[in-house]
């Protein structure tokens, strides 16, 4: 099999990977357990690409109990070394609107109770990653370049705040991660990216803005008809943006 130029997990809406042309699929055990479903990969404009939905293809994994650390290293196994994260989040500052994308280069982590390390069983190395700037340098700028050289329009940067779910957030916690800095509001981008680091992987989000964050934009109840309308639509132009990414 060839190589694989760019691994790929969708997230909430995304369960598929659009112009993936010659799909094969790999259903694979880890050391660390199952990952949250078969593995696609496939060709996209010529170059080898895997994708993986992070819930499950039918949504059937929550965000807490979603296997991250099996989900990565299938990918790993299988061969890729970069990971582009789609990460399908609420918006909390005046950029960051409904059908916006965004790579966000910061975050604050605000789950707990799930294994965040490969380092939880007994004997395992102990391992100290450098994580200032949590998001690939490298991976960030072909995202970015990719989507500008696509036409796609994409915000640089803001602060992604990973919450438990699955429930959505209270107008008082939000109002808390504003303060604290965060743009966008998610509820997979930990132990997502930490892992990914500790395993060597390079890694960037692609943030998909749904809905507004409660408090923000409008105070209309969030309906799932409303998220996926706006997934769909934000998401128009992430095929091609991928397979730049890939080239890259």
């Amino acid at each position: 099999m060839a190589d694989i130029a760019l691994a790929v997990i969708g997230g909430t809406g995304v369960y598929r990977l659009a112009d993936l042309q010659n799909v094969e699929t790999r259903v694979l055990d880890t050391r660390f357990g199952a990952p949250s479903g078969p593995i696609r990969i496939g060709t996209l404009e010529g170059r080898r690409v895997a994708f993986l939905a992070r819930h499950g293809e039918g949504h059937s994994v929550p965000p807490h109990q979603v296997n991250y650390r099996a989900n990565l290293q299938v990918l790993k196994d299988l061969g890729a070394t970069r990971v582009l994260a789609l990460n399908t989040v609420g918006g909390i500052t005046d950029a960051y609107g409904p059908r916006v994308l965004a790579c966000p280069d910061q975050l604050i982590d605000y789950t707990w109770g799930r294994i965040s390390t490969i380092c939880e069983e007994a004997g395992s190395d102990v391992l100290h990653v450098d994580f200032g700037d949590p998001y690939t340098h490298l991976l960030r700028r072909q995202v970015v370049d990719a989507a500008r050289a696509c036409g796609v329009e994409l915000v640089d940067g803001g602060c992604y705040g990973a919450t438990q779910g699955p429930r959505l957030e209270t107008r008082a916690e939000i109002r808390r991660m504003r303060r604290d800095g965060c743009d966008l509001v998610g509820m997979t981008g930990m132990p997502e990216a930490g892992l990914a680091r500790e395993m060597g992987l390079e890694y960037a989000c692609l943030a998909i803005v749904a809905n507004w964050a409660a408090g923000c934009g409008t105070d209309e109840e969030i309906t799932m008809d409303e998220v996926l309308a706006n997934v769909a639509a934000a998401s128009a132009g992430i095929p091609a943006l991928i397979a730049a990414v890939a080239r890259g």
